[in-house]
């Protein structure tokens, strides 16, 4: 390694410690991560010839912005996927759209109503997308759970329940999405083989967690709430309810029918929801349109996206690009392959606690590069390797809450700090992921 890919790598470690102690530096996270961000690629600057030959001369401003321009291009699907998405659900939730769900859920047993949330996020997960469920999620469980302390336990269930669902799925998470596209595994494959690991990853925790939950909550707020009068008629909010929903489950549907990134179908539904409420907003009275309505449009819902959560997806993914760009990824990959020996439970088990620690999607892409798929054995497609990359991947993020998209989401709307969640869930998430791990190697030794 060169003093200069060091000092990259030197900087983004410092970067990621301040984000780590950001409950103590009082910094938000997004400003550190946008430093990391500049940082990382102003170092790169200092010789980007040694990472892209044709970086010479006249062409140095022409290769690296290209480059740069092609990470942000990349980046920038997964921001404007998670705006579109964020708005969606809040404004279903704001015009009533998740009173069914919620009422559904709802329950005065603590440990019950976790074991609900557990399972409905889990599938949910598989059927939309980790990040997507878990924005639906948190936004129940704001109406269900007041105290903020219990709420926290809840919101990181719902962190490792959607990783874990969104691991035996090809569309329920960007990184097997990424494998499923390039034919390394097939859909019944990874729903056959990774449902009961990924299952056992999430009922572990969420059985550890429930021993911390006693007695009942009121719910005589909930009931009152229930009670309020609606802007909107009960039919007008299943509508909004089944358009918001059922939009969101067409994403993957419309991706698969167009190829079109899944960020340009999430905009087709939110433009389709913003048509329909406005129609239907602009049929209210005059009196109830300025009362309550104007706050539950989108155009005033847009003015509260959560941007320093969006601003620091952008400088974490911008800094781990700058770390695939100069080859550190790869060679980590490449070492890890030879001090084990090629053997994929221990290679593939140290991918995703990484994956916990740097974006999984630049991991599982590197992976894709720096092993060939084989007509038989454990590279095959639907091999060991393969099949365990999905799972760790996946999985594997919830040991750290910003180690995916899911985690990232729910630090931002609910204000979990790195500390808290590595204090006391990160322990927690690490004894499913490997219990996930011990149940695969059960089921590929009896069955396959």
């Amino acid at each position: 390694m060169t003093t200069l890919t060091l000092a990259i790598v030197i900087v983004f470690i410092i970067g990621y410690f301040f984000i780590a102690i950001e409950s103590l530096t009082k910094v938000n996270k997004a400003a550190i991560a946008l430093l990391m961000f500049v940082a990382c690629w102003t170092l790169f600057m200092v010789n980007p010839s040694m990472y892209l030959p044709d970086a010479i001369g006249d062409q140095i401003g022409n290769v690296v912005g290209g480059t740069i321009e092609h990470h942000l291009g990349s980046t920038a699907t997964t921001l404007f996927f998670l705006m579109g998405a964020m708005t969606i659900v809040e404004l279903v939730d704001q015009n009533g759209g998740f009173n069914f769900v919620r009422d559904w859920v709802k329950t005065r047993h603590k440990k019950l109503l976790l074991w609900r949330v557990a399972f409905l996020t889990f599938f949910l997960s598989a059927i939309l997308d980790n990040l997507t469920t878990s924005i639906v999620m948190i936004m129940i469980l704001r109406k269900l759970i007041p105290d903020q302390t219990d709420r926290f336990k809840y919101a990181a269930l719902v962190v490792i329940a959607a990783n874990s669902g969104g691991a035996f799925s090809p569309i329920g998470d960007v990184t097997t999405i990424m494998l499923w596209n390039k034919g390394v595994i097939t859909a019944a494959g990874v729903i056959m083989e990774i449902f009961l690991p990924s299952l056992v990853s999430m009922v572990v925790p969420a059985y550890i967690i429930s021993l911390s939950l006693k007695g009942t909550m009121d719910i005589s707020e909930i009931r009152k709430e229930n009670t309020d009068v609606e802007d909107l008629t009960d039919g007008q909010r299943k509508a909004v309810f089944y358009l918001g929903v059922g939009g969101l489950i067409f994403v993957p549907i419309f991706k698969t029918i167009t190829h079109l990134p899944p960020f340009v179908g999430i905009l087709l539904v939110l433009g389709i929801l913003w048509t329909v409420t406005e129609v239907f907003y602009s049929k209210l009275p005059e009196t109830n349109v300025n009362k309550k309505g104007t706050m539950k449009r989108v155009t005033n819902m847009l003015t509260r996206i959560d941007m320093s959560t969006i601003l620091f997806f952008l400088g974490i993914l911008m800094a781990v690009a700058c770390l695939e760009t100069i080859g550190v990824l790869t060679q980590l990959g490449q070492g890890l392959n030879v001090a084990f020996n090629g053997n994929h439970y221990l290679v593939t088990g140290i991918i995703g606690v990484l994956s916990s620690i740097v974006d999984n999607v630049p991991l599982v892409a590197g992976c894709m590069g720096m092993y060939p798929v084989e007509a038989a054995g454990d590279m095959a497609v639907d091999g060991i390797f393969w099949q365990l990359l999905a799972y760790c991947a996946g999985v594997g993020g919830s040991m750290l809450i910003i180690g995916s998209a899911a985690g990232v989401v729910v630090m931002g709307l609910e204000k979990i700090s790195f500390g808290w969640y590595m204090k006391h869930v990160s322990w927690i998430a690490l004894v499913g992921y490997l219990a996930g791990i011990l149940c695969y190697w059960v089921e590929r030794t009896l069955f396959f």
